[in-house]
């Protein structure tokens, strides 16, 4: 039998219905607005797609890519603007797309840089956010679940670019690896 990767602390079942809920709020606060959904890659591929899904007005869709991991579970506390936006942001609604905020200075780095681009607002939008890491104050507008300080993997989230593909949210089992500070 194959081994299901850690403990799920969030369900496949609690994601749809929240990301439905998420996706109306959107919906209901952009109507007629000149809406860009800013996934940040890779975490956020899953939620962004259904976000973008459940929230069913006119939008235009933009990724970014950013790293501050490398490949273990602590961050290296410097972003990395890796892949940048293909269009301009100038004059638009922004929702920057987020997996998780822990720390804040990945947003932080974010909102900072897509700031200077003049959009006409910018908000962020996070399936899931760990207060307890936060080192820097960042606004979080949409949060899908506030968890424990653990290292989750799933629906996006990866540990050495592995797991990202697992229908749910699941904690690091304590056995499975020796390291159990979080990213």
């Amino acid at each position: 039998m194959e081994r299901i990767f850690g403990r799920p602390i969030v369900t496949q079942e609690q994601m749809r219905t929240r990301i439905r809920e998420l996706g109306r709020q959107i919906a209901s606060d952009y109507a007629g607005k000149d809406l860009v959904l800013v996934g940040v890659l890779k975490g956020a591929y899953a939620f962004y797609a259904d976000l973008a899904r459940a929230s069913r007005i006119p939008m235009r869709v933009e990724f970014i890519v950013v790293t501050s991991y490398g490949a273990g579970k602590k961050s290296s506390g410097k972003v990395k603007l890796v892949s940048d936006l293909t269009e301009p942001i100038a004059g638009k609604d922004v929702l920057l797309v987020e997996d998780i905020v822990d720390s804040g200075l990945t947003v932080q780095y974010l909102m900072k840089t897509l700031s200077r681009r003049k959009p006409r607002s910018l908000k962020v939008c996070t399936l899931l956010s760990k207060p307890d890491r936060r080192t820097v104050e960042v606004d979080l507008e949409y949060v899908g679940f506030k968890i424990p300080n653990k290292f989750v993997v799933g629906y996006g989230l990866d540990y050495r670019q592995e797991y990202r593909n697992l229908p749910y949210l699941a904690a690091l089992d304590q056995g499975d690896e020796q390291e159990q500070e979080s990213a």
